[in-house]
């Protein structure tokens, strides 16, 4: 019988193949596979549930306990559980800067003060842009780009790092800190297109009416229809055919910005007469309108003193609408909604302003000690007693005070103390250009009124409204 020592049961079964030794060792691999799978025959089963996949949200809410986020990041509505590792900060950290902007409002100063800018900074930054901006007159709604650097510690304002604004129509100006850590302003000019801008068109039933739904500013309009006024009678001498032209200045930034400027020139083609213009020429220090043939525009009493108004009642002797009897009517009435604006027909000075009896609110101006005007049934004063009025400034508004069937003007001219028809009355005065001011004034009205022409030449063919760039 073999000694224990001599048994080997681990054999190799890849050496000696069909020797007894090796028939001894496969028959012990066998019994131990035999026995191992009669033991987990006989062991009981343990109780589990079955794992149910997560659901979107669980997953979610999950999320921050893996690795995961670390890379793909998301917001789960979860904190996870702080670690020893986790130190709590003494503050928050801050942004390494701040970019906001900041309207003017009621100042430049009071802007950048409000937006975080320190007094220092505030101080160099004003004495910077001064020379190169007026910056008491930027407009209320400009709108100031501040960035803000990093400050050393929060009991100290943070500095600033850039500012950029719109300075004027025509100019940006930018601040940037450079490398020495002081301020440098740059001027970014912009682009601007300013030619004259024409509008022509058909006078229909109210020549201002007509220019502003051209588009022109609803100023410009009653400012074409003012100086017209000194030489139209728009009640007797305008169709509803007549063509008007004008050109105003008109300034186009590449920014897409518009500025409109002033008046000048405004032209009347008039079916069977002759064609009336006006154009601005600088005369005396100051610019003025002129015929064209030198004459000023304020020659002679204005012929409606108030805008888009028609005549409803001539000068002579009528039945009165109220009253039911025949008697004069010492002036003309003007047709006109109420608080239309009621303007000087000519220079002078206020001798009364007040209640007048019939005439409601009334106001009488004295232009000559031979000649003066009066307007009734107003609704409201603008000058007073004694004042000095120029040609075509507002003196009060329609209404229908005193005897008055309706808001309309009632328009007095008065002559050496008698009563005449402003229809027929003649004013005469104003300048005359003459000479090398005439020359150069010739050449003004040639380039204006070529605009003008070219514009009609554009117009529409059903006599619109044609709006056109010089």
């Amino acid at each position: 019988m073999p000694a224990v020592d001599d048994i080997d049961l681990v054999v190799d079964l890849g050496h000696a193949i069909g020797t007894r030794r090796w028939w001894l060792g496969l028959l012990t691999l066998g019994a131990l596979i035999a026995a191992q799978f009669g033991l987990a025959a006989l062991s009981p089963r343990l109780p589990a549930e079955p794992i149910a996949a997560l659901t979107p949200t669980q997953a979610e809410l999950a999320r921050p306990q893996a690795i995961a986020p670390l890379a793909l990041g998301g917001a789960t509505g979860q904190f996870a559980i702080a670690g020893p590792q986790v130190e709590p900060l003494r503050e928050a950290p801050e942004r390494p800067r701040v970019e906001l902007s900041a309207r003017v409002g009621s100042g430049f100063e009071n802007a950048l003060r409000r937006a975080g800018v320190g007094r220092d900074d505030l101080a160099a930054l004003t004495a910077l842009v001064r020379p190169a901006a007026a910056i008491g007159k930027l407009p209320r709604d400009t709108t100031l780009d501040v960035v803000l650097g990093r400050r050393e510690s929060r009991s100290v304002p943070r500095p600033l790092a850039a500012l950029a604004f719109r300075a004027a129509f025509d100019m940006r100006l930018a601040v940037n800190r450079n490398a020495d850590g002081a301020l440098a302003l740059q001027r970014i000019p912009i682009a601007i297109d300013d030619t004259p801008l024409r509008i022509s068109g058909t006078v229909g039933a109210n020549l201002g009416r007509a220019a502003r739904a051209d588009g022109l500013p609803g100023d410009l309009a009653a400012e074409a229809v003012k100086q017209l006024g000194y030489a139209v009678d728009f009640q007797h001498g305008v169709g509803k055919r007549d063509r008007f032209d004008i050109v105003v200045e008109h300034k186009r930034a590449e920014t897409g910005d518009v500025q409109w400027g002033g008046l000048l020139y405004a032209a009347l083609t008039r079916s069977g007469k002759d064609k009336v213009e006006l154009a601005r020429f600088d005369f005396g220090g100051k610019p003025q309108f002129f015929r064209a043939n030198g004459e000023s525009a304020r020659k002679g009493l204005m012929r409606t003193p108030v805008d888009g108004a028609r005549l409803t009642s001539n000068f002579g002797m009528r039945m009165h609408p109220l009253l039911n009897y025949s008697r004069m009517h010492q002036g003309v009435d003007f047709g006109a909604e109420w608080g239309s604006p009621v303007v000087a027909a000519a220079g002078g000075r206020v001798s009364f302003a007040g209640g007048h009896g019939g005439h409601g609110n009334y106001i009488m101006l004295q232009h000559t000690k031979e000649l003066a005007t009066a307007y009734a049934h107003l609704s409201k004063f603008a000058v007073k007693p004694g004042q000095q009025v120029a040609q075509g400034q507002v003196i009060g508004y329609v209404g229908s005070t005193g005897l008055s069937t309706g808001p309309h003007l009632h328009y007095e001219v008065w002559l050496r103390g008698a009563a005449t028809n402003p229809q027929s009355i003649k004013f005469m005065g104003g300048t005359q250009l003459a000479g090398a001011q005439m020359t150069k004034f010739e050449g003004e009205l040639r380039r204006l009124r070529g605009m003008a022409t070219s514009a009609l030449g554009l117009a529409s063919s059903d006599e619109g409204k044609a709006k056109r760039r010089a």
